[in-house]
């Protein structure tokens, strides 16, 4: 998914999506040189997702097992 910044609003960006919506987005969340008019692409990281879920797994294993 690709997103476009179309202004800044205090401490938002105002994006529009792919169908045209507009959302607000915090600024602390964006890039340091994202400005009026970039394009962000927005992506799932399957890797870092099932990572995460075998951690938690295992720490949950670790809990209930004693």
């Amino acid at each position: 998914m690709k997103i476009i910044i179309d202004r800044f609003e205090g401490n938002f960006a105002v994006v529009e999506l792919e169908n045209k919506d507009t959302v607000n987005v915090p600024k602390q969340i964006l890039p340091d040189d994202a400005k009026e008019g970039t394009v962000l692409a927005i992506e799932i990281d399957h890797l870092e997702t099932e990572t995460r879920k075998r951690r938690i797994s295992e720490k949950m294993n670790e809990l209930w097992s004693d």
